[in-house]
């Protein structure tokens, strides 16, 4: 049998000014290393024809498979605020759209897979280390219940990829709602393409934002609604400990994904302050900032809709203004609501938001880990005897402290201990994908051709709030000697 994809291709339907038209450029040795089989079941795909080197093929982008109609998609962007006219998918191609068993549009696209008219002269490919990061923090937050991309599959390429230094290539498969960026909009408002940009506003619209298309003014709506996704979409990056690491408006989805992991990581020790991205020296995109340039990032869009607004421009600036004012209240509210789910609060109280802030500063004081803070608070919570999470505390007094007043809090509250340990641990995830362990897999991956410590880092991830007694190891900080301290964007 052969394996078939059954595309659609609305976003390839749109004028000849949206993408370039290209095909992946072959690889010579394609080989398997990784598909997500239950991904791909839910795309209505067949695992065991992947599975196979026809599937690898095609993964890899050396077959085209039929319904395909591969496009590099264009768009703008701010890069750490300076603006570039024209990016584009420099090393990425959208094979097509499939309808997953959900009756959702889903992207299928290749990355890494040559080059492209955008790829300013870039190879257009990817190397491995750089792929398994993605696959494994992708699906890591898609269990975390994070709006995501996903990874359909990871393919080397028996080719050599050169950075500072010659690595293997590989080829990831991205699935997203769609590849459609701020930036994208950026493309055609740069160019004063004011009905390129009306015909993208409709297109998004119509596929990530159906409810709207009835609306009085849909492109209010539309602002709207992508200020909502993204405000929820950065409280729950927060609370997980999260730092995306490159929030440049190329990699900010309208459809309220994360998308783009570059180099993303997630804090070990609580530091508000915090950044891993060894492009970002100057700490524009650190753990605490990322409301703020999800903000700034939300103003571009809304300038590149301002004439779908208003024909006066001062009333489409102030009609502007007005819906990018919800975002600070859309996110606090997300952000407070979970930060009392994470320690256990079930109402809300006046002191409550100190109560939290108190040890979060404690916390950041203390060089406390963050996820295994609030996990253990939840054990705490079930055992007041339970002292893992004091023991987090450089100076435990600190801790002591704090959790005094909040027994007090949560005395007055009518759940049981063990509901409300329960409730705690199904927020609180006990693995995350720590960077020292991301950088473990990478280094057997591409120095040693083995795959088993990113199958098992994968497998343990798949499943972040549940105890696993066998990889518990995978909880621990890193010692000393085995932190990170900067992560690498890989292009």
């Amino acid at each position: 049998m052969t394996v078939h994809f059954p595309f659609q291709n609305t976003y390839a339907a749109l004028p000849d000014n949206f993408f370039a038209r290209v095909a992946p450029t072959p690889v010579s040795a394609p080989r398997l290393i990784k598909l997500n089989r239950p991904l791909a079941v839910q795309l209505g795909l067949d695992p065991d024809l992947l599975e196979t080197p026809e599937g690898a093929e095609i993964l890899a982008g050396k077959t085209v498979p039929s319904g395909a109609d591969p496009i590099a998609m264009a768009y703008a962007g701010h890069q750490f605020g300076n603006f570039v006219p024209q990016l584009g998918d420099g090393r990425a191609i959208l094979l097509g759209e499939v309808i997953d068993q959900d009756g959702v549009r889903r992207d299928i696209q290749l990355k890494g897979s040559g080059p492209t008219p955008f790829s300013r002269r870039g190879d257009g490919r990817a190397a491995l280390g750089p792929v398994l990061r993605e696959y494994i923090v992708s699906e890591a937050m898609f269990a975390l219940g994070i709006p995501t991309t996903r990874s359909l599959a990871a393919v080397v390429t028996g080719e050599q990829v050169f950075r500072e230094t010659a690595l293997p290539g590989a080829v990831l498969t991205r699935v997203a709602s769609s590849h459609i960026r701020v930036g994208t909009f950026q493309f055609f408002a740069a160019r004063r393409d004011t009905e390129a940009v009306r015909r993208l506003a409709d297109h998004v619209i119509a596929r990530h934002y159906p409810e709207l298309s009835k609306a009085e003014r849909p492109y209010h709506a539309l602002l709207a609604g992508v200020v909502a996704r993204q405000a929820n979409l950065v409280a729950r990056w927060l609370l997980v400990g999260f730092i995306h690491g490159v929030m440049n408006t190329d990699n900010s989805s309208v459809s309220g994904e994360t998308i783009d992991y570059g180099p993303c990581a997630f804090m070990d020790a609580y530091n508000p302050s915090q950044v891993f991205s060894s492009i970002d020296e100057m700490g524009r995109y650190a753990y605490a900032n990322q409301p703020r340039i999800a903000l700034w990032n939300l103003t571009r869009l809304a300038e590149c809709l301002l004439p779908l607004l208003s024909d006066e421009q001062e009333k489409a600036v102030a009609e502007a203004q007005d819906i990018l004012g919800a975002f600070s209240e859309t996110f606090s509210n997300a952000y407070q609501a979970g930060l009392r789910q994470k320690v256990g609060l079930f109402t809300e109280r006046d002191g409550d938001e100190a109560l939290i802030q108190d040890l979060l500063d404690a916390m950041a004081k203390n060089q406390a880990d963050f996820t295994l803070t609030f996990r253990k608070l939840g054990d705490a919570a079930g055992d007041p005897a339970a002292d893992d999470a004091r023991a987090q505390f450089m100076d435990p007094a600190a801790f002591d402290e704090w959790a005094n007043r909040w027994h007090v809090r949560t005395a007055q509250e009518p759940q049981s201990a063990a509901e409300r340990q329960a409730a705690m641990h199904a927020v609180n995830p006990i693995f995350i994908p720590r960077n020292h362990r991301v950088e473990a897999v990478i280094q057997a991956a591409v120095n040693d051709d083995d795959y088993a410590p990113f199958e098992e880092l994968v497998k343990v991830l798949a499943k972040p709030f549940e105890d696993q007694p066998d990889y518990a190891a995978y909880a621990d900080p890193p010692l000393p000697d085995q932190r990170v301290l900067q992560t690498f964007c890989g292009t």
